[in-house]
């Protein structure tokens, strides 16, 4: 199908969106419905895997990490938070189920639906767009409709005629394990309304979720229970029926159903609204975003927002492109995620409630992934979303018992995941950009978690400029991490005039050094006395000092100094021979036999593009004599990491970050030192694209002679004059215009002068 006609077939950009896409085998993403980073993640679950049964990891779980596996054939119901294609997870809260029929109250196994209420369903009843998902429960002939708003999970059940039922499970969850929720409790305010709350200890150590529910359908007749009684004490509860039209229920295993009477042909619309804060705090969401409001109504809504969200880069390329595109730029806006009351109020992570203010609150900062490229790529599409998530970030700092930012932070809590303190980046990035922050606050939190002594080995590698690896077995990878962190702050304290700070901490930005092993050029982990590790295995992505990678991918992490990091590997011929042997050597499966979240599918030669830390390495070579080879590796990683099809994508998308290389790459440029203001060319893949900027302006690119020969940038012209240097400004971006890009079937084979080339911390010293 040729462009145009297959334009001219897309009634819009939402169009081009298919939810489905995700990771073989790996659980990736959800299919439901949502806004734009909305508090709801209305979604289908497809199994309830425990993390562990008696304390022993199920390793099937990590598959259900989001909660849907396309594989399965039954889904055990409607739940209304979940996370984008992270590696480790939670939430699943508050899950609905309509059936018919006699009342079930356990979910069953997906090998035999009729052990409990969940359905089978087929792939050809079901579909997925931003703000809409449906499918009918084969089990019940009944048709279930999802759409959402930012606190409101909207449902529409269309029930044969009779009675139908509505299970709401409050046990459930994403990697749910016994002992997992903590209390749950529900009220039936009246015949159209129930309310209620679970707390959960999950990844989020203490989680409160409040809800209130609104029918459409009185309620006929309800019941309740625990299905695994803990609590020997159940005080004088004990004289009421309990089970059986009782207005308050609650218990750690609580399972409800309610009755309704459908044969007046009507659907049952079902409005769930949850809040951090309060039942109260619930009702107030439910009646500002829903009361009074249609299920088409919202579903229109929601459709809206995403078009306009999408609509913040219009591009122009063969369908399957514009589908990798507008899927990816639509990951990349589902996290992070409203956390505040419609009031203002949230809870923060000393567990009080706090009122925001003047800015919108949000949750699920999975920042060793993210900072890479998702919140580069917000400070140049929604500066005012990014300002918000920014001062986030700063109050999680104030109210931590710490006085630090979040490591990776959600629902009111710290879950310490991964490893650098990666929000120092995010900070130091928006203030390069421009992006309306505290400067005094945020390097003042800076430093507080910079140096927080008993976090992941700071004082040892404040003291010997490298964490040892009997502190931890990833010291490696946070050295390497913690030096550009540093960077960051060195960088963030130069624009505000703190000259002191800068001197230390542009020395502490050199502490890659002392990781790299002259025996091999490569990085490796040091004992305290100064000793390498012992016959470290460079390709072995467990067990040398790395987390989630190896030696031969996390070398290259230097970002802030890839200068420097060609010196220290030998220079500039070696360098370029240790990049080409990355992309074309075979990695052996018995090197990443024993990670999760290294999988073949996301490894081209030896490099792993399926796992954050390599995402910038593509670029390196646009520091060497070599850049033209940017291109031919980014055209490999586009044709076999990024696919229109169900398992298209090459690994976890780690809340956006794995769509938003994509973003980025497809355009033709990629941040690789997040904090700097430089976005250093690649090879674009689309024919063209246009980001609308918030003050109306417009930046265009254009791909001349784009085909799939045709992969090496010959030229570039920057409104209409040539262009020589190797990256863009984020002044360029902002102050609109035209990038043109021409392309070639051959390299040029131009070298970029050294005043060309982008920029590296060893010229600040040298």
């Amino acid at each position: 199908m040729g462009l145009w006609s297959f334009l001219l077939q897309a009634q819009s950009l939402t169009d081009y969106v298919n939810p489905f896409i995700g990771t073989k085998g790996m659980g990736h993403t959800f299919p439901g419905a949502c806004v734009p980073h909305g508090a709801i993640q209305l979604s289908p679950d497809t199994d309830t895997i425990p993390h562990n049964v008696n304390g022993v990891y199920q390793k099937e779980v990590y598959r259900y990490c989001a909660g849907y596996q396309y594989d399965d054939k039954s889904i055990v119901g409607f739940s209304h938070t979940h996370m984008n294609g992270t590696g480790h997870s939670d939430l699943g809260d508050i899950l609905l189920m309509p059936t018919v029929g006699s009342i079930r109250l356990n979910p069953g196994v997906k090998e035999d639906t009729r052990t409990g209420y969940r359905s089978a369903y087929e792939h050809t009843d079901e579909t997925a767009r931003p703000g809409y998902y449906s499918v009918v429960l084969k089990d019940y002939s009944i048709k279930a409709e999802l759409t959402a708003t930012e606190r409101v999970g909207v449902h529409r059940y269309t029930y044969p005629e009779g009675e139908g039922n509505l299970i709401i499970d409050l046990n459930h969850a994403i990697y749910n394990y016994a002992g997992k929720v903590l209390w749950s409790s529900l009220r039936v305010e009246n015949d159209t309304l129930l309310t209620g709350y679970r707390i959960t200890n999950g990844w989020a150590r203490v989680n409160p979720v409040y809800f209130a529910v609104s029918l459409s359908k009185p309620i006929v007749r309800y019941g309740g229970k625990e299905l695994s009684p803990s609590a020997v004490y159940k005080g004088f509860w004990r004289k009421f029926d309990q089970e059986h039209n009782f207005p308050e229920m609650a218990g750690r295993d609580l399972r409800a159903s309610f009755v309704f009477d459908c044969t007046d042909g009507k659907p049952l619309e079902v409005k769930v609204a949850l809040s951090g804060v309060s039942t109260a705090g619930a009702m107030e969401n439910l009646k500002a975003e829903a009361a009074g409001k249609s299920f088409d109504f919202l579903h229109a809504e929601a459709e809206r927002k995403w078009e306009e969200a999408l609509s913040a880069i219009r591009v122009k390329g063969d369908s399957d492109k514009m589908a990798n595109f507008y899927t990816s730029l639509y990951h990349t806006l589902i996290n992070p995620s409203v956390y505040t009351d419609t009031d203002g109020n949230y809870r923060g992570v000393d567990q009080n409630t706090h009122q925001a203010g003047d800015f919108t609150n949000y949750t699920v900062f999975s920042l060793w992934d993210t900072f890479r490229a998702l919140h580069p790529l917000f400070n140049i599409i929604d500066p005012e979303k990014s300002r918000d998530m920014l001062a986030s970030l700063l109050q999680h700092s104030q109210q931590s018992v710490h006085k630090i930012l979040p490591v990776w932070s959600h629902m009111g809590n710290e879950n310490w995941c991964m490893i650098g303190y990666h929000a120092v980046s995010l900070l130091a990035d928006g203030i390069t950009k421009n992006i309306p922050v505290d400067k005094g606050l945020a390097l003042e939190a800076m430093l507080s978690s910079s140096n927080l002594p008993y976090y992941d080995g700071i004082a040892s590698y404040k003291k010997l400029g490298y964490v040892p690896l009997e502190e931890n077995a990833s010291a490696a990878s946070i050295t390497l991490e913690y030096a550009y962190d540093d960077w960051t702050i060195y960088h963030t304290a130069e624009k505000t005039g703190e000259k002191a700070i800068a001197e230390t901490y542009k020395k502490r930005a050199a502490n890659y050094k002392h990781v790299f092993n002259p025996a091999n050029g490569y990085a490796c982990a040091r004992h305290a006395d100064g000793r390498w590790m012992e016959n470290p295995d460079i390709y072995d992505t467990s067990g040398q000092g790395f987390i989630e990678g190896n030696a031969l991918n996390y070398s290259y992490f230097v970002p802030h100094d890839v200068k420097g990091l060609i010196a220290c590997m030998g220079g500039d011929r070696a360098f370029i021979r240790g990049l080409d042997n990355l992309f074309t050597d075979t990695l052996p499966a018995s090197a990443f036999e024993h990670t999760e979240d290294v999988t073949e599918e996301g490894i081209l030669g030896s490099y792993v593009h399926g796992n954050e830390p390599s995402h910038h390495v593509p670029y390196l070579y646009m520091w060497t004599s070599q850049p033209w080879k940017t291109a031919e590796r980014i055209r490999e990683i586009f044709d076999k990491m990024y696919q229109n099809r169900i398992d298209g994508l090459c690994g976890n998308d780690d809340c956006g970050q794995m769509s938003a290389w994509y973003v980025f790459s497809a355009m033709g440029f990629y941040p690789v030192c997040p904090g700097s203001d430089q976005y250093v060319f690649g090879a674009p893949a689309l024919d063209e694209a246009e980001i609308r900027l918030e003050d109306g302006k417009t930046f265009r690119i254009t791909a001349e002679n784009l085909s799939g020969q045709n992969k090496y940038v010959k030229t570039v012209f920057l409104n209409g004059k040539p262009y020589t240097k190797a990256y863009l400004t984020h002044q360029d971006i902002m102050n609109g215009g035209t990038l043109r890009f021409v392309m070639a079937g051959k390299p040029g084979k131009r070298a970029y002068r050294e005043s060309e080339k982008p920029y590296s911390l060893s010229n600040d010293i040298n």
